[in-house]
């Protein structure tokens, strides 16, 4: 038999085993990254890249899963009802946390209580491009131009309640204009307006604009955020002109709920790795993507940063009176 002393010491040594070898062990199969947008997009190309590092990392398949559809819901969904045992996690966007829970009455998962944030990965750059034919050649002189005429140029957004359509109606308030919202459902068919001229300004991610402005066919006014991006060093930032319209996309790597700790910091960790990595330093900007770095590529952090982005998108929906659908 047993004696006291070797059985204390025999069912610690299982407690002290058992915990940290669950992360250990992990990954051991193939993991699941949902990216609640279309293949082929750019925080679609940002999510395989830094998945791919992790392959290589953790010695398991990191297999990035589209599920586009309903401003973000379908994916987010899917992710809040997985199993919470580390092999399913979400590439979520901002809209997809700290937007939608404003603008719908009601949705399929609740952001604060069915996700733990891993690590933010990437900060969106999106950039206000005119038609050539419009005279302005700054933004001052856009909004000059537009309060010339109120209501006479139109802007093509990709909705007004996703985040070109902030922009724009952040735009229209801080400046003082009546600039016509256009939404589209598709990226191709806006850029296709704004070259015509059927739509005279247009707010697209820095990815997608960035040939058309090398083409001259379209011309950059303002970077969307508060500084310079290294891509477009010449375009000035928006808050350069107005203070108050310092709105930015990002991405952030999600657990579900229940997710063990160890999991999360394990995975964070191989992030941030991922994330120093030369390619991906030299490969996110052409995207139109900010590599993310220090304390909120933290699980910590992260909170921190989802929690701060939460009150700050509710107070800029609310002063715009946007009401919920």
């Amino acid at each position: 038999m047993l004696t006291l002393s070797r059985r204390i010491l025999l069912t610690g040594s299982i407690l002290c085993l058992s915990l940290p070898a669950y992360a250990q062990s992990w990954p051991q199969k193939p993991v699941t990254i949902v990216v609640p947008q279309a293949a082929g997009n750019s925080p679609d190309v940002l999510c395989r890249i830094v998945a791919e590092k992790l392959s290589r990392a953790l010695g398991q398949q990191f297999i990035v899963e589209n599920r586009p559809g309903a401003a973000n819901l379908v994916g987010a969904q899917t992710v809040a009802r997985a199993a919470p045992d580390g092999y399913t996690f979400l590439f979520a966007t901002s809209a997809a946390l700290v937007t939608n829970p404003y603008t719908f009455k009601k949705l399929p998962y609740d952001p604060v209580k069915d996700f733990v944030p891993v690590a933010m990965v990437a900060r969106s750059n999106h950039v206000l491009l005119v038609n050539p034919d419009v005279k302005a050649k700054t933004l001052t002189e856009l909004i000059a131009l537009e309060k010339s005429a109120p209501g006479s140029l139109s802007m093509a957004v990709d909705g007004a309640r996703n985040i070109s359509g902030l922009i724009a109606q952040t735009i229209n308030k801080q400046a003082g204009t009546s600039f016509v919202l256009v939404p589209y459902n598709t990226i191709t068919n806006a850029i296709q307006d704004s070259l015509t001229g059927r739509t005279q300004v247009t707010i697209q991610s820095a990815s997608v604009a960035e040939s058309f402005i090398k083409a001259g066919t379209l011309r950059a006014l303002a970077i969307a955020g508060n500084k310079r991006v290294d891509s477009l060093p010449d375009v000035p930032a928006i808050t350069e002109t107005l203070k108050g319209a310092d709105l930015q996309g990002w991405f952030m790597m999600m657990a579900p709920t229940g997710t063990p700790a160890e999991i999360v910091d394990k995975l964070s960790a191989e992030i941030a790795q991922a994330l120093k990595s030369p390619d991906v330093q030299e490969r996110a900007p052409v995207l139109g993507f900010d590599v993310a770095s220090g304390d909120v590529v933290t699980p910590a952090g992260a909170k921190r940063f989802f929690d701060a982005e939460l009150v700050a998108t509710g107070k800029t929906i609310q002063e715009l009176g946007i009401q919920p659908e």
